[in-house]
């Protein structure tokens, strides 16, 4: 909670004069009744028409006061709240964009998106109130105890008796309040991730028929937020009847009383008035405080998600760095006795992990499903540390580089081409902000996109849709590894990222990809393009089971002669031995 309210340090002057605005509304408030008593007990029964006026015109004034507070204070409010909900927003969206691979993994995608969007609003909103009506509600019912006391001690004795009911059970609705619409945010983070799932696999929904199976998973989570929601608001709602019960038994007990102490002569008939005016006063402000309490108790369920976030370590720490700013990187890579496994899991992804790959040379990286290609490259770059051993390049631990020097010499492609909305020059432009026009074309040539580009209706300025929607498989692998290539990384990753090209496409691309001065390692599961490589390596169960040239590993690893003989018989190897 402390780390939501410190985002109000900036506008604590414009917050400041918003209370005031807020006050001087509520003091107003709270001098009718004693001034509608005046009139009736000096006025009225006295039959002094200038001492109605005088007080008639003191009650316009002040609210023509109140009424310009209450304006200026909204415009405060609101430019605090918004202001706040900005920030806040921003620096959630900040710290998810330094959190490590292994953050990421405790927080759900759609439960990251509700966060930064719903939680910050409910946050935004509450804050709003707080300065227009919040403290207003339960200042005025303060206010209108003591004003009771400096009209008849006596009679607001009844009002002071039931403060301490209302104020327990106040405190236990907002306790369980919290925890019902904790819940609530929680089912919302599923519906949004159905709904997020669904719109994003709409094509492969409609192509398998799935349209009534996933409507009947959308329905069964919206039907559980609902019933969350209603839950939560049906308790909330328990507050008013029992609040207006205590209180409406409270002004029965006023009629009472003060209906005997005026026939005794002990209480003027203004004062019984001004008393029931405050009690009103109470009792609407109660409705008020309901309706508080609500938005307080999602407040302190969305405070409590949007801190966990702000708070949340950052399991990976940046290292000042031992390479000078512009220092290029010689390429070469060595893993030492390295084992890793993800977070919240107990099987080792990668164990004993040992080899060296000098500077330059192309490496393909071969294995079953789950054998740890994947994992091996994402400790290149740290996108994970390893649990044990080292992972150097050019002989210094990767943790000794700083993470932003160390990335911008690497170029990595995974296995999901992932493209983003904008033109296909943006997509590419994404792994080098900076690069020319000029880059931009020779990266695409190189990356066997260009002649692709050029036939679409406005070239390199075509739109692409999300996820580069209007594209093939090969077209996104292919401009995927142009956005790696503008960089001319010195290490440079491919995750599996040609398994949609031909072999006489994948073949050029392999060409032109040794043109750059830097080492490249690739994850395949074809022999063509281990038949490329200077170096091949041979996982199993996260293990290296053999390294060496293609033909050294064809003559000494069974596996490898499995590979090769099943991929020579479906004859998916027949093309390139023949250009070789």
């Amino acid at each position: 909670m402390t780390s939501v309210f410190s985002f109000l340090k900036p506008y604590r002057i414009p917050a400041f004069f918003a209370l005031v605005l807020m006050l001087i509304e509520l003091v107003v408030e709270l001098l009718q009744p004693y001034l509608m008593a005046k009139i009736i007990d000096e006025g009225i029964l006295q039959e002094e028409i200038s001492t109605v006026l005088l007080w008639g015109g003191i009650m316009i004034v002040i609210s023509l006061l109140s009424f310009i507070s209450g304006i200026t204070n909204s415009f405060y409010a609101a430019h605090v709240s918004q202001s706040y909900g900005y920030d806040i927003r921003r620096k959630l969206y900040e710290k998810i964009q330094h959190f490590s691979f292994a953050n990421l993994n405790q927080y759900p995608t759609a439960s990251l998106i509700t966060r930064l969007t719903n939680d910050v609003t409910q946050l935004q909103n509450t804050i709003f109130m707080g300065l227009r009506i919040m403290l207003r509600a339960p200042l005025l019912i303060v206010g209108a105890m003591i004003m009771a006391f400096v009209v008849n001690a006596k009679l607001a004795l009844i009002l002071i008796l039931t403060v301490p009911f209302v104020f327990l059970f106040l405190v236990f609705v907002l306790q369980k309040g919290r925890k019902q619409f904790g819940e609530v945010q929680k089912r919302l983070d599923k519906v949004n991730s159905v709904m997020r799932e669904n719109l994003t696999a709409m094509r492969l929904i409609k192509a398998f028929i799935r349209d009534k199976h996933e409507s009947k998973r959308f329905n069964q989570e919206s039907s559980r937020l609902m019933e969350r929601t209603s839950d939560a608001l049906r308790f909330m709602e328990t507050i008013m009847p029992v609040l207006l019960f205590v209180m409406n038994v409270s002004i029965l007990g006023l009629l009472w009383f003060g209906r005997a102490e005026i026939n005794q002569g002990g209480v003027k008939i203004g004062e019984v008035v001004a008393i029931i005016n405050y009690a009103l006063r109470i009792t609407s402000s109660l409705s008020i405080l309901s309706f508080i309490l609500s938005a307080f108790s999602r407040f302190r369920a969305s405070a409590d998600r949007v801190s966990e976030i702000l708070t949340e370590p950052i399991d990976q720490q940046d290292s000042e760095g031992k390479i000078e700013e512009h220092a290029s990187l010689n390429g070469k890579i060595e893993f030492r006795h390295v084992s890793f496994q993800y977070p919240a899991t107990d099987v080792k992804v990668i164990e004993d992990l040992s080899f060296v790959i000098n500077p330059k040379q192309t490496v393909a990286v071969l294995g079953a499903t789950g054998s740890g290609k994947t994992s091996l490259f994402q400790l290149i770059p740290r996108l994970y540390d390893a649990d044990e051993g080292e992972v150097l390049i050019d002989n210094q631990n990767v943790t000794d580089y700083n993470m932003h020097k160390l990335r911008m010499q690497i170029g990595y492609v995974p296995q999901e081409s992932l493209l983003f909305t904008g033109s296909v020059k943006e997509n590419i432009l994404w792994g080098k902000t900076d690069a020319r026009m000029e880059d931009v074309i020779l990266a695409a040539k190189n990356a066997q996109i260009h002649e692709t580009i050029c036939k679409l209706p406005e070239q390199y300025e075509t739109k692409l849709g999300q996820k580069g929607v209007n594209l093939s498989g090969g077209q996104k692998q292919r401009l995927s590894i142009a956005r790696a290539l503008i960089r001319k990384p010195k290490i440079l990753l491919l995750d599996d990222s040609t398994s949609a090209l031909d072999l006489q496409t994948e073949r050029k691309l392999l060409e032109a990809i040794k043109t750059y001065d830097g080492t490249t390692l690739i994850v395949t599961q074809k022999v063509s393009t281990a038949l490329n490589a200077d170096v091949v390596l041979l996982l199993e169960d996260g293990r290296l089971l053999a390294k060496g040239t293609h033909e050294s590993l064809l003559a000494t690893s069974p596996l490898y002669q499995q590979i090769y003989q099943s991929q020579l018989e479906e004859g998916r190897l027949k093309d390139v031995q023949g250009a070789k």
